[in-house]
């Protein structure tokens, strides 16, 4: 029994190694920074960075469904490990772009970083998460967490190195030699449960739930054919997009409200800060209160964040653009934590890692339709249209919030 105990105390430190390899695979979104030297130096413009990321959220997006598979035949050891190369291989070799065409960049940081990425991003939440069946929406806002500070503290650190001696070629290696090592080393450390060992299951509340069913298993076949799945599915896509387009010119944003120069840079990263708190709240609120009671929490708050950096615009006020922007932070924060739980939650955890990649194309979607506000911005000359769109995406969100049920 002690021994028992002592194995399933081991899932808090499984936990904390799942947060710090979550910390260097999220560099990914930190490519706002990274794309500062490639642009200064190779004269690469804005449209042609951007698809850069956009591919690479693509890749991400098909590696998550690529690490499910590699773990499913060969172990999450090996699926870390590959994506530890692809990782690595991917900043090594953007370091040594020379300019001129921008597609190399496409195929060493869109296809293989992006690739590698996704894999670990699968592997790591689908390996830690099976530990914590009695605290699902705490773990997925945990690992959440991590991915998502990224940005934050390693973005600053990059962009620090950038400026020292280092240079951005030899912080690009340093970064890529990071991630392998990190990803590889959680692949060694992190081991699945054995079978003698009991996991505390989730605490019934003394009020009955319309919510509460037993567990179900289902396969990513059986899971495409239940129209909670299509609902969530959509739902959280127009959720994230409002936070993917504010991100992708948070800056500019605050700018055209009169910030400062100064002020407006603090503001992309008090987003970022904002980002990182929503996910751990939203995961214990999960656990707490429901699903249901999450999404709806969550949708509403989209829509504020949405309507307030609306109204922001529309008036000119920096206070309102400023709050609009720590809203749309937390909500974005919220949406891969409940996007996680809720996949565990309604379809199982047997086949938690295929169905989780699935999910996670919530990501491209929300990229896409990012794009698609930038082209709304471009063809307008104001923010106004572009949040027009996102707020009525996020009406119609709340809509098909209310019809999701159990599967």
């Amino acid at each position: 029994m002690n021994n028992s105990k002592e194995k399933l105390s081991l899932r808090w430190a499984y936990m904390v190694l799942g947060v710090v390899a979550m910390l260097f695979v999220g560099i990914l979104y930190a490519w706002s920074i990274l794309k500062s030297p490639l642009s200064a130096e190779f004269g690469w413009g804005t449209s042609d960075l951007a698809l850069n990321f956009t591919i690479a959220m693509t890749f991400f997006c098909i590696g998550g469904l690529l690490g499910a598979k590699i773990s499913g035949r060969a172990g999450h050891r090996i699926a870390l490990l590959t994506s530890g190369i692809l990782s690595a291989s991917g900043f090594i070799l953007t370091s040594v772009l020379t300019g001129g065409s921008v597609l190399p960049l496409y195929v060493t940081y869109g296809v293989l970083a992006g690739l590698g990425i996704g894999i670990a991003y699968n592997v790591i939440i689908s390996t830690v998460s099976v530990l914590f069946p009695d605290k699902k929406g705490l773990c997925s806002g945990c690992l959440m967490m991590g991915f998502g500070a990224s940005a934050l503290l390693l973005g600053n650190v990059a962009d620090s190195m950038f400026n020292s001696e280092l240079g951005w070629r030899k912080t690009y290696i340093i970064l890529g030699i990071s991630i392998f090592v990190v990803v590889s080393l959680a692949g060694f450390l992190l081991k699945k449960p054995e079978a003698d060992v009991t996991f505390p299951q989730p605490k019934k509340t003394g009020k009955t739930s319309a919510e509460e069913f037993k567990p179900v298993e289902l396969t990513s076949v059986q899971m495409l054919c239940r129209s909670s799945f299509w609902l969530a599915f959509i739902c959280i896509s127009f959720l994230a997009a409002v936070g993917s387009s504010v991100i992708s010119f948070a800056k500019d944003l605050a700018l055209s409200v009169n910030a400062s120069e100064a002020l407006a840079v603090s503001l992309v990263g008090i987003l970022s800060v904002c980002n990182g708190i929503g996910r751990i709240p939203t995961g214990v609120v999960y656990d707490v209160c429901g699903r249901r009671k999450t999404m709806l929490c969550a949708n509403i708050l989209t829509i504020c964040a949405a309507a307030v950096t609306l109204i922001a615009v529309s008036v000119g006020s920096l206070p309102l653009c400023i709050a609009g922007l720590c809203l749309t932070g937390m909500s974005y924060g919220s949406c891969p934590t409940i996007m996680t739980a809720f996949t565990s939650s309604f379809f199982g955890m047997k086949h938690f890692s295929n169905n989780v990649a699935i999910m996670t194309f919530t990501v491209m979607i929300g990229s896409f339709i990012a794009t698609a506000s930038n082209k709304v911005l471009e063809l307008t000359g104001g923010y106004t249209g572009s949040f027009v769109m996102l707020l009525s995406l996020t009406v119609v969100a709340l809509v098909l919030n209310v019809f999701i049920r159990r599967p």
